[in-house]
């Protein structure tokens, strides 16, 4: 992902309200599977972690990156930012970085 595409998704995440809600049971297979059903239905979703999550945040949105197979595009605060391309049609339209001819 490039940085254009990745100030693209953070445009577009700054808006949206937290679908899913990370406490003290951390990562359960059920919320991987939830939040993995949510990035297929939406493509860009964020998620809110409790105060009461004793782990470290952005240790949790790599595990989940890579559970998902999604992208990390931001963690701020106790937020995190996902974003996996839809296997059945594509929702958001990236920006495609231009090459230059040299």
């Amino acid at each position: 992902m490039t940085t254009k595409q990745r100030a693209y998704l953070k445009s577009l995440a700054m808006t949206m309200d937290p679908i899913y809600q990370i406490g003290k049971s951390n990562l359960t297979p059920e919320i991987t599977e939830g939040i993995s059903d949510a990035l297929e239905a939406r493509e860009l979703i964020k998620i809110n972690v409790l105060k009461n999550c004793t782990a470290d945040i952005k240790e949790m949105a790599q595990v989940l990156s890579e559970r998902t197979h999604s992208e990390v595009v931001q963690v701020i605060g106790k937020k995190i930012v996902l974003y996996r391309e839809s296997k059945d049609k594509k929702k958001i339209n990236l920006p495609v970085e231009k090459k230059n001819k040299a």
